[in-house]
Protein backbone atom coordinates (compact mmCIF):
# COMPACT_ATOMS: atom_id res chain seq x y z
CA UNK A 1 0.00 0.00 0.00
CA UNK A 2 1.57 3.54 -1.13
CA UNK A 3 0.07 6.56 0.72
CA UNK A 4 0.65 9.99 -0.69
CA UNK A 5 0.83 12.54 1.91
CA UNK A 6 0.23 16.06 1.03
CA UNK A 7 -0.96 18.76 2.89
CA UNK A 8 -0.12 22.42 3.23
CA UNK A 9 0.90 24.58 6.21
CA UNK A 10 -1.07 24.96 9.31
CA UNK A 11 -0.94 28.46 9.91
CA UNK A 12 0.73 29.41 12.91
CA UNK A 13 1.24 26.07 14.26
CA UNK A 14 2.99 23.83 12.01
CA UNK A 15 4.67 24.15 8.49
CA UNK A 16 3.74 21.77 5.70
CA UNK A 17 7.03 19.75 6.08
CA UNK A 18 6.59 18.99 9.66
CA UNK A 19 2.53 18.49 9.16
CA UNK A 20 3.65 15.86 6.64
CA UNK A 21 5.46 14.17 9.27
CA UNK A 22 3.15 14.73 11.69
CA UNK A 23 0.51 12.58 9.42
CA UNK A 24 3.56 10.15 8.46
CA UNK A 25 3.75 9.04 12.37
CA UNK A 26 -0.07 8.55 12.48
CA UNK A 27 0.24 6.64 9.64
CA UNK A 28 3.03 4.20 10.90
CA UNK A 29 1.38 3.52 13.44
CA UNK A 30 -1.74 2.71 12.17
CA UNK A 31 -0.34 1.10 8.71
CA UNK A 32 3.07 -0.24 9.53
CA UNK A 33 3.70 -1.89 6.41
CA UNK A 34 2.78 0.93 4.43
CA UNK A 35 5.08 3.26 1.75
CA UNK A 36 4.55 6.99 2.35
CA UNK A 37 5.32 9.73 0.07
CA UNK A 38 5.98 12.78 1.83
CA UNK A 39 4.42 15.96 -0.67
CA UNK A 40 4.35 18.68 1.62
CA UNK A 41 2.75 21.90 -0.66
CA UNK A 42 1.90 25.06 -0.48
CA UNK A 43 0.04 28.22 -2.58
CA UNK A 44 2.68 30.70 -2.47
CA UNK A 45 2.68 32.09 0.98
CA UNK A 46 5.20 31.52 3.45
CA UNK A 47 6.75 28.07 3.64
CA UNK A 48 6.55 28.07 -0.63
CA UNK A 49 10.13 27.60 -0.94
CA UNK A 50 10.62 24.70 2.17
CA UNK A 51 7.90 22.63 0.57
CA UNK A 52 9.41 23.30 -2.83
CA UNK A 53 13.05 22.14 -1.81
CA UNK A 54 11.61 19.37 0.57
CA UNK A 55 9.50 17.47 -2.64
CA UNK A 56 11.77 18.11 -5.62
CA UNK A 57 15.18 19.02 -3.82
CA UNK A 58 17.98 21.51 -4.40
CA UNK A 59 19.58 23.89 -2.17
CA UNK A 60 18.96 27.28 0.04
CA UNK A 61 20.49 30.47 -1.75
CA UNK A 62 20.90 33.63 0.18
CA UNK A 63 21.65 37.76 -0.71
CA UNK A 64 21.81 40.92 0.95
CA UNK A 65 18.29 42.62 0.43
CA UNK A 66 15.92 45.00 2.02
CA UNK A 67 12.85 44.95 4.23
CA UNK A 68 9.78 47.00 3.16
CA UNK A 69 10.68 50.05 4.99
CA UNK A 70 14.43 49.69 2.93
CA UNK A 71 16.40 48.35 5.94
CA UNK A 72 19.18 46.03 5.14
CA UNK A 73 18.57 42.35 5.55
CA UNK A 74 19.74 38.93 4.53
CA UNK A 75 16.68 36.89 2.53
CA UNK A 76 16.68 33.17 1.92
CA UNK A 77 15.21 31.52 -1.79
CA UNK A 78 15.27 28.32 -2.90
CA UNK A 79 17.17 26.66 -6.04
CA UNK A 80 15.40 23.37 -7.09
CA UNK A 81 17.35 20.51 -8.20
CA UNK A 82 15.56 21.48 -11.78
CA UNK A 83 16.97 24.79 -11.64
CA UNK A 84 13.85 27.01 -10.81
CA UNK A 85 14.72 29.36 -8.55
CA UNK A 86 11.88 29.66 -5.99
CA UNK A 87 11.01 33.29 -4.44
CA UNK A 88 8.73 34.03 -1.84
CA UNK A 89 8.12 37.95 -1.96
CA UNK A 90 7.39 37.67 2.12
CA UNK A 91 10.93 36.49 2.63
CA UNK A 92 11.77 40.00 2.25
CA UNK A 93 8.72 42.41 1.82
CA UNK A 94 6.51 40.37 4.22
CA UNK A 95 4.64 40.97 7.42
CA UNK A 96 7.52 38.68 8.86
CA UNK A 97 10.02 41.87 8.59
CA UNK A 98 7.62 43.89 10.54
CA UNK A 99 6.55 44.65 13.95
CA UNK A 100 2.59 45.19 14.48
CA UNK A 101 3.20 49.08 14.74
CA UNK A 102 5.59 49.38 11.55
CA UNK A 103 2.89 48.62 9.16
CA UNK A 104 2.27 51.22 6.51
CA UNK A 105 0.83 50.29 3.22
CA UNK A 106 1.93 53.46 1.62
CA UNK A 107 5.46 53.61 1.97
CA UNK A 108 6.08 49.87 1.97
CA UNK A 109 8.14 48.35 -0.80
CA UNK A 110 9.18 45.51 -2.81
CA UNK A 111 12.25 46.39 -3.72
CA UNK A 112 13.77 43.54 -1.67
CA UNK A 113 12.20 40.88 -4.02
CA UNK A 114 13.59 42.88 -6.61
CA UNK A 115 16.57 41.99 -5.18
CA UNK A 116 16.18 38.23 -4.38
CA UNK A 117 14.73 37.91 -7.99
CA UNK A 118 17.80 39.94 -9.18
CA UNK A 119 20.56 37.33 -7.83
CA UNK A 120 18.80 34.46 -8.92
CA UNK A 121 18.78 35.43 -12.40
CA UNK A 122 22.44 36.47 -11.44
CA UNK A 123 22.97 33.01 -10.51
CA UNK A 124 21.99 31.51 -13.87
CA UNK A 125 18.36 30.73 -13.20
CA UNK A 126 15.85 30.99 -16.35
CA UNK A 127 13.08 29.82 -14.76
CA UNK A 128 11.27 31.61 -11.47
CA UNK A 129 8.56 31.09 -9.37
CA UNK A 130 7.47 33.56 -7.07
CA UNK A 131 5.55 33.27 -4.23
CA UNK A 132 3.00 36.37 -3.37
CA UNK A 133 1.56 35.04 -0.33
CA UNK A 134 2.48 36.96 3.11
CA UNK A 135 3.23 40.54 1.86
CA UNK A 136 3.73 43.46 3.70
CA UNK A 137 3.20 45.96 0.31
CA UNK A 138 0.68 47.83 -1.72
CA UNK A 139 2.94 49.13 -4.41
CA UNK A 140 2.06 47.46 -7.53
CA UNK A 141 5.53 46.04 -7.74
CA UNK A 142 7.51 49.52 -8.25
CA UNK A 143 10.38 48.48 -6.03
CA UNK A 144 10.86 45.31 -7.23
CA UNK A 145 10.66 46.84 -10.77
CA UNK A 146 13.40 49.53 -9.20
CA UNK A 147 15.88 47.05 -7.56
CA UNK A 148 15.81 44.99 -11.85
CA UNK A 149 16.71 48.17 -13.29
CA UNK A 150 13.72 50.32 -14.34
CA UNK A 151 13.46 53.74 -14.07
CA UNK A 152 9.93 55.26 -12.65
CA UNK A 153 10.10 58.66 -12.79
CA UNK A 154 8.08 61.75 -11.92
CA UNK A 155 7.52 64.97 -14.15
CA UNK A 156 10.18 66.53 -13.84
CA UNK A 157 12.39 63.30 -14.13
CA UNK A 158 13.18 62.51 -10.71
CA UNK A 159 12.98 58.75 -9.32
CA UNK A 160 9.71 57.85 -7.56
CA UNK A 161 10.77 57.04 -3.79
CA UNK A 162 9.56 54.09 -2.31
CA UNK A 163 5.78 52.73 -1.31
CA UNK A 164 2.32 52.91 -3.14
CA UNK A 165 1.55 56.35 -2.61
CA UNK A 166 4.14 57.50 -4.88
CA UNK A 167 2.79 56.07 -8.05
CA UNK A 168 0.57 58.58 -7.77
CA UNK A 169 3.07 60.82 -9.45
CA UNK A 170 4.14 58.42 -11.96
CA UNK A 171 4.83 60.30 -15.31
CA UNK A 172 6.91 57.70 -16.93
CA UNK A 173 8.87 53.91 -17.08
CA UNK A 174 11.92 53.98 -18.62
CA UNK A 175 13.06 50.18 -19.91
CA UNK A 176 17.08 50.87 -21.26
CA UNK A 177 18.85 49.82 -17.87
CA UNK A 178 15.91 46.42 -16.61
CA UNK A 179 18.51 43.33 -15.89
CA UNK A 180 19.54 41.51 -19.56
CA UNK A 181 18.49 38.44 -17.99
CA UNK A 182 14.68 39.62 -17.53
CA UNK A 183 13.76 39.36 -21.79
CA UNK A 184 14.69 34.84 -21.45
CA UNK A 185 13.76 34.36 -18.12
CA UNK A 186 9.69 32.57 -17.75
CA UNK A 187 8.20 33.32 -14.64
CA UNK A 188 5.54 32.24 -12.61
CA UNK A 189 3.59 34.25 -10.05
CA UNK A 190 2.12 31.74 -7.47
CA UNK A 191 -1.30 33.41 -5.52
CA UNK A 192 -4.28 32.09 -3.62
CA UNK A 193 -6.23 35.42 -4.32
CA UNK A 194 -7.78 36.56 -8.04
CA UNK A 195 -8.13 39.51 -7.10
CA UNK A 196 -7.84 42.74 -9.27
CA UNK A 197 -5.47 45.56 -9.23
CA UNK A 198 -8.18 48.27 -8.27
CA UNK A 199 -11.41 49.06 -7.55
CA UNK A 200 -13.63 48.02 -4.78
CA UNK A 201 -12.30 44.09 -5.06
CA UNK A 202 -9.01 45.56 -6.11
CA UNK A 203 -5.27 45.14 -4.13
CA UNK A 204 -6.13 48.68 -2.23
CA UNK A 205 -9.63 48.10 -0.80
CA UNK A 206 -9.38 44.46 0.38
CA UNK A 207 -6.08 44.11 1.84
CA UNK A 208 -4.71 47.80 2.25
CA UNK A 209 -6.05 47.42 5.90
CA UNK A 210 -4.19 44.91 6.85
CA UNK A 211 -1.27 46.47 5.78
CA UNK A 212 -1.97 49.70 8.27
CA UNK A 213 -4.21 51.59 5.40
CA UNK A 214 -7.08 53.58 6.87
CA UNK A 215 -9.85 54.26 4.68
CA UNK A 216 -8.19 57.50 3.11
CA UNK A 217 -5.49 55.90 2.95
CA UNK A 218 -6.55 53.30 1.01
CA UNK A 219 -8.47 55.59 -1.54
CA UNK A 220 -5.16 57.40 -1.90
CA UNK A 221 -3.41 53.48 -2.30
CA UNK A 222 -6.26 52.68 -4.98
CA UNK A 223 -5.65 56.01 -6.99
CA UNK A 224 -2.12 55.38 -7.17
CA UNK A 225 -2.68 52.08 -8.41
CA UNK A 226 -4.56 53.26 -11.06
CA UNK A 227 -2.28 55.64 -12.73
CA UNK A 228 0.65 53.03 -11.56
CA UNK A 229 -1.82 50.85 -14.58
CA UNK A 230 -2.63 53.52 -16.86
CA UNK A 231 1.42 54.22 -17.59
CA UNK A 232 2.08 50.82 -17.44
CA UNK A 233 -0.42 50.33 -20.49
CA UNK A 234 1.15 53.45 -22.13
CA UNK A 235 4.57 52.79 -21.83
CA UNK A 236 4.79 49.18 -21.96
CA UNK A 237 2.03 48.33 -23.57
CA UNK A 238 0.52 45.87 -20.95
CA UNK A 239 -2.70 46.15 -19.65
CA UNK A 240 -2.81 44.88 -15.98
CA UNK A 241 -5.40 47.36 -14.31
CA UNK A 242 -8.17 44.23 -14.29
CA UNK A 243 -6.52 40.99 -14.95
CA UNK A 244 -7.80 39.07 -12.31
CA UNK A 245 -4.18 37.95 -9.63
CA UNK A 246 -2.94 41.09 -10.76
CA UNK A 247 -4.15 42.65 -7.43
CA UNK A 248 -2.34 39.57 -5.05
CA UNK A 249 0.63 40.99 -2.77
CA UNK A 250 -0.68 44.72 -2.71
CA UNK A 251 -0.51 44.89 -6.79
CA UNK A 252 2.91 42.73 -6.94
CA UNK A 253 0.91 40.38 -9.08
CA UNK A 254 0.61 43.54 -11.83
CA UNK A 255 4.53 43.70 -11.73
CA UNK A 256 5.41 40.53 -12.14
CA UNK A 257 3.17 40.31 -15.39
CA UNK A 258 4.03 44.09 -16.60
CA UNK A 259 8.08 43.74 -15.76
CA UNK A 260 9.23 40.37 -15.82
CA UNK A 261 6.18 39.33 -18.51
CA UNK A 262 5.26 36.47 -15.84
CA UNK A 263 1.76 34.67 -15.26
CA UNK A 264 -0.05 34.70 -12.33
CA UNK A 265 -0.95 31.48 -12.00
CA UNK A 266 -3.56 29.74 -8.45
CA UNK A 267 -0.63 29.11 -6.20
CA UNK A 268 -1.59 25.39 -5.00
CA UNK A 269 -1.55 24.05 -8.65
CA UNK A 270 1.80 25.75 -9.50
CA UNK A 271 3.29 24.71 -6.28
CA UNK A 272 1.74 21.16 -6.71
CA UNK A 273 3.22 20.71 -10.70
CA UNK A 274 6.67 22.06 -9.63
CA UNK A 275 6.52 18.98 -7.05
CA UNK A 276 5.51 16.56 -9.38
CA UNK A 277 2.14 15.76 -7.57
CA UNK A 278 -0.21 14.37 -10.11
CA UNK A 279 2.65 11.42 -11.34
CA UNK A 280 3.00 10.97 -7.35
CA UNK A 281 -1.20 10.40 -7.17
CA UNK A 282 -1.27 7.83 -9.93
CA UNK A 283 1.29 5.80 -7.54
CA UNK A 284 -0.69 6.11 -4.53
CA UNK A 285 -3.20 4.26 -3.22
CA UNK A 286 -4.83 7.14 -1.64
CA UNK A 287 -3.94 10.53 -0.53
CA UNK A 288 -3.96 12.61 2.88
CA UNK A 289 -4.42 16.08 2.64
CA UNK A 290 -5.37 19.13 5.85
CA UNK A 291 -4.41 22.78 6.66
CA UNK A 292 -4.83 24.68 9.66
CA UNK A 293 -8.59 25.25 9.49
CA UNK A 294 -11.17 24.01 6.51
CA UNK A 295 -13.35 26.61 6.07
CA UNK A 296 -15.43 28.33 3.15
CA UNK A 297 -12.15 29.42 1.96
CA UNK A 298 -10.82 26.10 1.51
CA UNK A 299 -13.11 25.65 -1.61
CA UNK A 300 -11.13 29.15 -3.42
CA UNK A 301 -7.92 27.12 -4.59
CA UNK A 302 -5.87 26.26 -1.64
CA UNK A 303 -4.17 22.49 -1.07
CA UNK A 304 -7.01 20.34 0.39
CA UNK A 305 -9.13 21.41 -2.49
CA UNK A 306 -6.75 21.26 -5.43
CA UNK A 307 -5.29 18.00 -4.02
CA UNK A 308 -9.22 16.27 -3.28
CA UNK A 309 -10.37 17.56 -6.96
CA UNK A 310 -6.82 15.27 -8.23
CA UNK A 311 -7.79 12.60 -6.43
CA UNK A 312 -11.34 12.52 -6.92
CA UNK A 313 -10.17 12.69 -10.92
CA UNK A 314 -7.99 10.11 -10.43
CA UNK A 315 -10.28 7.75 -8.52
CA UNK A 316 -8.22 7.92 -5.36
CA UNK A 317 -9.59 8.00 -2.04
CA UNK A 318 -8.91 10.91 -0.20
CA UNK A 319 -8.47 11.85 3.70
CA UNK A 320 -8.60 15.52 4.93
CA UNK A 321 -6.81 16.14 8.66
CA UNK A 322 -7.11 19.79 9.47
CA UNK A 323 -6.32 21.59 12.42
CA UNK A 324 -9.74 22.61 13.20
CA UNK A 325 -13.32 23.36 11.41
CA UNK A 326 -14.43 26.73 10.19
CA UNK A 327 -17.54 28.39 9.14
CA UNK A 328 -18.39 27.01 5.50
CA UNK A 329 -16.56 23.68 6.42
CA UNK A 330 -19.79 21.71 5.39
CA UNK A 331 -19.92 23.04 1.40
CA UNK A 332 -16.88 20.61 1.32
CA UNK A 333 -17.63 17.66 2.55
CA UNK A 334 -18.07 15.79 -1.03
CA UNK A 335 -14.88 16.62 -1.95
CA UNK A 336 -13.56 14.16 0.73
CA UNK A 337 -14.26 10.31 1.93
CA UNK A 338 -13.48 11.09 5.26
CA UNK A 339 -12.81 14.68 7.25
CA UNK A 340 -11.19 13.91 10.59
CA UNK A 341 -9.72 17.48 13.02
CA UNK A 342 -7.15 17.48 14.90
CA UNK A 343 -8.75 19.34 17.63
CA UNK A 344 -12.11 19.45 19.80
CA UNK A 345 -15.14 21.54 17.61
CA UNK A 346 -14.49 24.86 18.06
CA UNK A 347 -10.75 24.68 19.38
CA UNK A 348 -7.57 25.22 17.59
CA UNK A 349 -4.59 23.36 17.13
CA UNK A 350 -1.86 24.50 19.38
CA UNK A 351 1.83 25.12 18.49
CA UNK A 352 4.62 22.82 18.43
CA UNK A 353 5.02 18.68 19.79
CA UNK A 354 1.18 19.08 20.42
CA UNK A 355 0.09 20.32 17.49
CA UNK A 356 2.28 17.04 15.83
CA UNK A 357 0.83 14.52 18.35
CA UNK A 358 -2.88 15.96 17.50
CA UNK A 359 -2.31 16.04 13.86
CA UNK A 360 -1.27 12.39 14.39
CA UNK A 361 -4.04 10.74 16.21
CA UNK A 362 -6.37 12.50 13.90
CA UNK A 363 -4.95 10.41 11.14
CA UNK A 364 -5.28 7.11 13.36
CA UNK A 365 -8.74 8.09 13.84
CA UNK A 366 -9.10 8.61 9.95
CA UNK A 367 -7.73 5.44 8.64
CA UNK A 368 -10.39 3.43 10.95
CA UNK A 369 -13.32 5.63 9.65
CA UNK A 370 -11.57 5.13 5.82
CA UNK A 371 -11.96 1.51 6.76
CA UNK A 372 -9.34 -0.25 5.30
CA UNK A 373 -9.99 -3.39 6.03
CA UNK A 374 -13.42 -3.02 4.16
CA UNK A 375 -12.33 -4.02 0.84
CA UNK A 376 -12.31 -0.21 0.08
CA UNK A 377 -8.78 0.14 -1.40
Amino acid sequence: MRILVAPQEYKGTLTAVDSAGAIASGLRASLPGAEIDLLPLADGGPGTAEALLAAAGGERRSNAAHDPLMRPIVADWALLSSGVAVIECAAASGFLRLRPEELDARLATTYGTGEMIAAALDDGAESLIIGLGGSATNDGGAGMAQALGFRLLDAAGAPLPPGGAALARLARIETGGAHSAIAAAHVLAAADVTNPLCGPEGASAVYGPQKGADAAAVAELDAALARFAAVVERDLGIAVRDLPGCGAAGGLGAGVVAFLHGEVRPGAALVAAAAGFEERLRAADFVITGEGCLDGQTGFGKAPQYVAQKARDAGRPVICVPGALGPGHERLSALFDVIEAASEPGGVLLTGREAAQRLAAAVRRAVLRLGLGSGLL
